[in-house]
């Protein structure tokens, strides 16, 4: 009797697990939700800062950017450039406020004595969060002429320089932080600074984008040299190209016009999008011409 009870306690044991140690496949299911929920976030802002960064800089040109036709992977890779800075800047700060945070929680448990004026810290640096937060209200609302930046940044900077004091607050005193009942003001101020970052990153890829097009309008000979023979006349605003009609050979010849003095702006999915090398933002044209067997194009980098 004792060896069947035994029996029977083994057996619904082996049955529930799969393969000895291995793990049901619902906590497989939330592992790699796990795994890729991150990812797919991280890929969609990759995607949307790389557009707000595409769209400003050819938006100079007056040309928009869902006319070119960029793929997602273009989108992410061009969202790089305008990632640089903000993660940089973000990063050093974060460093810096860990180390500190790290100094005061250790100088709070050992009951160190503050230095002149350091017990006062805290207060200083929330109260200049609380400032801060005023200011940036006062931007949105267009009580003062706040930048695209502006706003968001003093928003988002002085909730954290709020939330960064009360911290110090604590553990300069050997106390725990955050406490239970500031949790759920806690999660409303990451869900605020979260949105602040995101429209912080979001005005200076466009501002990025935008300097990194009236850079190249300055310098369009950094673009390559275009030379396009069409069998039709093309129609260019005056004095942005120069026409040359073609002689005629003694055989049959398709092309009959020469068009000089082109940059190539870009080459998206079969188009070629052309820019004057006189381009100016008064008056200033992109022309878009096919990139197949209907012109014959010939390139030149200075």
């Amino acid at each position: 009797m004792t060896e069947g009870n035994r029996g029977d306690d083994e057996g619904p044991a082996s049955e529930g697990d799969s393969g000895g140690d291995g793990r049901p496949w619902s906590n497989w299911a939330v592992t790699l939700a796990t795994l890729l929920g991150p990812t797919t976030f991280i890929g969609a802002l990759l995607l949307y800062f790389g557009f707000a960064f595409t769209d400003a800089q050819y938006a100079h040109f007056g040309v928009d950017a869902a006319t070119l036709g960029f793929s997602t992977q273009d989108y992410a890779l061009r969202s790089a450039s305008a990632l640089y800075v903000p993660a940089g800047v973000a990063l050093t700060v974060a460093l810096a406020a860990v180390l500190v945070y790290y100094a005061a929680r250790a100088l709070g448990a050992r009951g160190g004595r503050l230095p002149a004026g350091g017990r006062f810290a805290p207060y200083l640096l929330s109260a200049c969060g609380v400032v801060l937060f005023v200011l940036g209200m006062l931007g949105g609302l267009g009580a003062w002429d706040a930048g695209a930046m502006d706003t968001p940044l003093l928003l988002g900077g002085g909730l954290v320089l709020v939330v960064y004091g009360r911290a110090l607050f604590f553990k300069l005193n050997g106390a725990d932080y955050p406490v239970a009942r500031e949790r759920l003001a806690l999660t409303l101020v990451a869900a605020l600074v979260g949105l602040s970052s995101f429209w912080a990153v979001h005005a200076y890829a466009k501002q990025h984008g935008d300097d990194e097009a009236r850079y190249l309008a300055r310098r369009l000979w950094l673009r390559p040299a275009v030379t396009v023979d069409t069998a039709e006349r093309l129609h260019f605003p005056p004095r942005q190209a120069r026409e040359t009609v073609l002689p005629v050979a003694d055989h049959p010849q398709r092309f009959r016009y020469r068009y000089e003095g082109l940059r190539l702006l870009a080459e998206v999915n079969g188009r070629m999008f052309l820019i004057p090398e006189n381009w100016s933002e008064q008056g200033g044209s992109v022309l878009v011409i096919p990139a197949d067997d209907r012109v014959r194009v010939a390139f030149r980098v200075d």
